[in-house]
């Protein structure tokens, strides 16, 4: 039996999803609200130990870290593989999900939280405020947090995001047009399902276009994306509606100053980007 600890709106478990949807497996969620701290718990840090979700409880074996969570899935149930058996190919699929990992995370959760987020920690007392940084245990990521809540889109850390977005579609056009339709090549793999959370979470936002507009291959590639009934099922079906408008909403109104931004960044000589 396969559980998933998850959040509905989690990108990272959004990758888990697509996944067990692509290979037609049965699982069960148990809900961590990050919201309310529940990611925190004594309980569920027994389990992860990092306090994020997701995690994969197969048959009393916990796996963590979702990149880690979708190999071992297509590991332990092959068919249909998404991990290339080309060990070229494969490689490649794992500079997408290093790039994922790396870079496209934290950039999601800077430009969300600019755009959503913030707003809800306006709304808190100063000691709950001061509890949720408290609660962030890593320093990195709480001088991140902190700057982003007082900067918003003006905060470098958003900036970095915003380049590493473009980065990574520059790279997602030029390895588009060498083959395609997907990333590798004919074959769906890990390196599309990796990416389709991060990208749509832009499109929710209402900012996705800022990137792609002019990127033909990019707008293609979503577009087979948003029919694939795995990512259907496993990210709009599971995302409730109000969640959908607060993301457009508040996304939109931050469009003209990330479009601003990112002018700024293309701007910046090669050797500096």
């Amino acid at each position: 039996m396969l559980k998933v600890y998850s959040y509905f709106n989690s990108i990272c478990t959004q990758k888990v999803f697509i996944t067990l949807a692509e290979k037609g497996i049965d699982y069960t969620t148990q809900n961590v609200d990050l919201f309310r701290n529940e990611q925190f718990s004594p309980a569920y840090l027994k389990i992860n130990p990092k306090g994020v979700v997701p995690a994969l409880d197969h048959d009393g074996r916990v796996v963590i870290e979702s990149t880690l969570i979708c190999e071992y899935l297509d590991d332990s149930f092959p068919a249909p593989r998404l991990v290339p058996q080309d060990p070229f190919l494969r490689a490649r699929m794992r500079l997408w999900s290093k790039a994922v990992d790396e870079q496209l995370f934290e950039a999601t959760r800077e430009l969300s939280f600019s755009a959503m987020f913030r707003e809800r920690m306006r709304n808190m007392t100063e000691e709950q405020r001061q509890g949720r940084y408290q609660n962030v245990g890593d320093p990195i990521k709480r001088a991140r947090l902190i700057s982003t809540y007082e900067e918003g889109v003006d905060s470098p850390y958003v900036f970095q995001g915003i380049g590493a977005f473009e980065m990574a579609f520059q790279k997602m056009e030029k390895d588009l047009q060498i083959g395609g339709p997907w990333l590798l090549g004919t074959e769906l793999s890990l390196a599309d399902i990796n990416m389709m959370p991060f990208v749509a979470r832009m499109a929710y936002l209402d900012l996705l276009d800022i990137w792609i507009a002019e990127r033909p291959g990019c707008r293609a590639w979503w577009e087979r994306v948003q029919a694939r009934p795995s990512f259907v099922a496993s990210v709009p079906e599971k995302v409730p509606a109000a969640d959908f408008t607060a993301m457009k909403n508040s996304g939109g109104a931050l469009r003209a100053r990330v479009a601003e931004r990112l002018a700024e960044y293309r701007r910046l000589p090669k050797a500096a980007a």
